[in-house]
């Protein structure tokens, strides 16, 4: 017993990993939304923010070190989750839309300059899940170099499900339902993966997070220990995958945990934490997978925030 108390004073006695990069961005006057949610295209060193409100443009692009470099407005009405897939040759941004006009319950592909290039699901139509592509409030995204993606549909909707597409967009494999089980959700809101195979999912309410294989969609094993005071909202490796970022809205914290290797999914470790101000409420993030840089989207303090680590 004391080995494995030794063994997790050790953790906690850890140094702050990160520190706030207060002159990120350098004209925070341009969030003139609610900022849901950021990406970063490490390649191209620029950052990209989706806010929404009224007559407000929709995703702002930012460059690493901070300036504002333009907008793009058209189609998306709320954007929920957004993630950048960039290569050598080609970058697109993936944005999940929940809004319930005529352009929502969709995820969607445009090119860096906002130019609407592939639509997913039914647009202004909330979906059932018999139907693989009919979505309803699908909450994120994550895109493989290969073109293969994870989607992750149910903030709130009637889905609670992940699923997996080919590149060309075909259902390769499904899985949850609405409950508190083994591989159900309530409310899976973000989605990642690490190298070793290995589906992560955020599921928000049921204050845990779920493993399962990237090839079968098998279960492999959960998380629960860390999120007795709140859900996790995002999940995001570190660039070294030795740790996982995830933020926690409702204490306005981010966790940084320890991620298993190959192997045994085992219980979560909590290695540090980041408590931000009162009423920040950190929605989800995204990590630089250069620099390590970590970005907050928080939809309380209407603004992004960037950390970057000691």
């Amino acid at each position: 017993v004391l080995k494995a108390f030794g063994y997790f004073s050790s953790w906690k006695e850890q140094p702050q990993m990160y520190k706030l990069d207060i002159g990120w961005p350098k004209i925070p006057e341009y969030f003139t939304g609610q900022t849901f949610c950021v990406a970063v295209d490490s390649l191209h060193g620029l950052v990209y923010v989706g806010q929404r409100g009224d007559n407000v443009p929709k995703v702002l692009v930012f460059s690493e070190e901070g300036y504002f470099l333009h907008s793009w407005n058209d189609t998306v009405e709320m954007p929920h989750g957004i993630f950048v897939l960039s290569t050598t040759t080609d970058s697109s941004v993936w944005i999940t839309d929940v809004g319930t006009g005529k352009y929502g319950h969709t995820v969607k592909q445009y090119s860096p300059s906002g130019k609407l290039m592939q639509v997913l699901g039914t647009p202004g139509n909330a979906g059932s899940s018999l139907i693989p592509l009919q979505f309803d409030q699908p909450a994120e995204v994550f895109v493989e170099e290969s073109g293969e993606m994870y989607v992750v549909d149910g903030d709130g909707g009637m889905n609670n499900r992940l699923l997996k597409l080919s590149n060309d967009y075909k259902e390769l494999w499904l899985t949850g339902t609405n409950g508190t089980g083994i591989g159900q959700f309530r409310i899976p809101h973000s989605v990642t993966l690490d190298p070793y195979g290995r589906v992560w999912v955020a599921d928000r309410d049921n204050k845990r997070i779920q493993v399962f294989d990237k090839v079968t969609g098998e279960w492999l094993g959960s998380w629960s220990n860390c999120f007795s005071e709140d859900g996790p909202y995002s999940v995001r490796f570190t660039p070294n995958y030795k740790y996982m970022i995830v933020a926690q809205l409702n204490i306005h914290r981010l966790a940084i945990l320890a991620a298993p290797p190959v192997g045994s999914i085992g219980n979560c470790v909590m290695v540090s934490t980041v408590q931000l101000a009162d009423e920040t409420k950190p929605h989800l993030v995204d990590v630089d997978m250069k620099s390590g840089a970590v970005y907050v989207a928080e939809i309380g303090a209407q603004q992004v925030q960037k950390y970057v680590p000691l």
